[in-house]
């Protein structure tokens, strides 16, 4: 029979169970921990994917004349300017130095570039040293004129005492008049070696190239060590210019307009101008003239259009549209209502209704509107959007209202 003792001695744990038992409460807590971690991870992962990336544009709000009424003609072309130079030198020579970079400045008579001048600098002594010479050789022949003046003076004097004859008297004048032809001669040699030496310092000055006028450099053509030319020698070694300059002062649009269109299209007729960089800014512009000849090839009339101010952003060569406006006021014009306008990429058809997608935050709002009137890609939007808000322009197929986005 089981004493007290018994049972008690029953109800210890043995050491090695209650080790055991440890150990395996660490294990479960670590693969908790494990899974939790990768749950979190599954989680984060996913509403990474979730978020599509977009690109937006503003709701712009325009009035009447601003979005395209009184619009009598559209037409496309580039900004250019009218004073435009690729500089180069006078002559063949190799660049030294180079005073330049593209972006930069520049005045008129500014220092772009100097040439190699050492064979110039070599002819230009030689010139001086002519030149030296035959000034003192024209000295000396005036000299020897003093010295055969005073002869002949006194054989005038011995002639007229019957001392000598006629013979000696008509050598000295003989005399006179030879040296009074060398010295004519001498100075005309001085002539031409000061004509030399100014032809030389002539091409030391061509040996400097610097800037017909003001403005911006926009490339930079040649390097220190190459071989430049004011005509192409062949081959891609010489080049045939140091930089390319623009009168940023000088920016105006060209356009081709179609010959059948012409006749809307007249000196001073307001323009309202788009750059295709700057979609959202007008510019005031104007008809400056037409050039009075067509392009048989295309069937257009080149039309050239001045802007009413310039602005930085305004660059060459880059793409421009514009509309040919009524022959109205600017405060007529700005009379009407203004309206709300998007850009034709924002606007999309799903299930039969016309929608965008507006950004609030970081999630989209699939919005219904109703639109009007399209021109040069903006779209007017009667109802459904308001001026200052985001619209998607472009995003994957996939976009549905309350999706998280990210603007790029």
């Amino acid at each position: 029979m089981a004493t007290l003792k018994d049972e008690l001695a029953s109800l210890k744990i043995d050491p090695t169970e209650r080790a055991g038992g440890r150990r395996g409460g660490w294990w479960i807590a670590l693969a908790l921990l494990l899974v939790a971690g990768l749950a979190g991870g599954g989680w984060y992962w996913s509403q990474q994917r979730l978020i599509v990336p977009v690109k937006t544009a503003a709701v712009v709000a325009q009035s009447k004349a601003g979005s395209g009424a009184g619009v009598v003609l559209n037409a496309s072309g580039y900004v250019t300017a009218r004073r435009r130079a690729t500089v180069s030198s006078k002559v063949t020579g190799k660049v030294l130095e180079i005073f330049v970079e593209e972006g930069k400045t520049v005045k008129k008579g500014q220092v772009l570039a100097r040439l190699d001048d050492s064979q110039i600098r070599a002819a230009l002594d030689v010139a001086r040293a002519q030149l030296a010479a035959s000034e003192r050789s024209a000295a000396e022949d005036e000299a020897k004129l003093k010295e055969a003046q005073l002869t002949l003076d006194r054989m005038s004097k011995l002639l007229s005492e019957k001392i000598v004859g006629k013979a000696e008297f008509d050598q000295a004048e003989a005399s006179v008049e030879s040296i009074k032809a060398r010295i004519a001669l001498a100075h005309q040699q001085v002539q031409v070696a000061e004509s030399q030496v100014r032809a030389r310092e002539t091409d030391m000055t061509d040996m400097v190239v610097r800037a017909p006028f003001d403005g911006v450099a926009i490339s930079k053509d040649a390097q220190p060590g190459e071989m430049i030319s004011p005509v192409s020698a062949g081959g891609g070694f010489t080049r045939t210019g140091i930089c390319t300059i623009v009168d940023m002062s000088s920016l105006e649009i060209e356009v081709d307009v179609n010959e059948s269109y012409i006749n809307r299209v007249h000196a001073g007729q307001r323009v309202e101008a788009t750059l295709d960089a700057y979609p959202d800014w007008q510019i005031p512009s104007h008809v400056i003239t037409t050039i009075p000849s067509a392009d048989r090839q295309k069937a257009t009339v080149k039309v050239r259009i001045g802007f009413d101010a310039l602005e930085p952003r305004i660059l060459p060569d880059m793409g421009v549209k514009v509309n040919f406006l009524h022959d109205e006021t600017p405060q007529t014009q700005a009379q009407g209502p203004p309206h709300t306008i998007v850009p034709k990429a924002a606007i999309r058809s799903l299930d039969g209704r016309t929608v965008v997608f507006v950004v609030h935050e970081d999630r989209v709002e699939r919005r219904a509107i109703s639109v009007g009137s399209e021109t040069n890609g903006q779209v007017e939007v009667l109802s459904g959007v308001s001026a200052g808000e985001r619209v998607v322009t472009e995003a994957p197929g996939t976009l549905k209202d309350g999706d998280k986005v990210k603007v790029q």
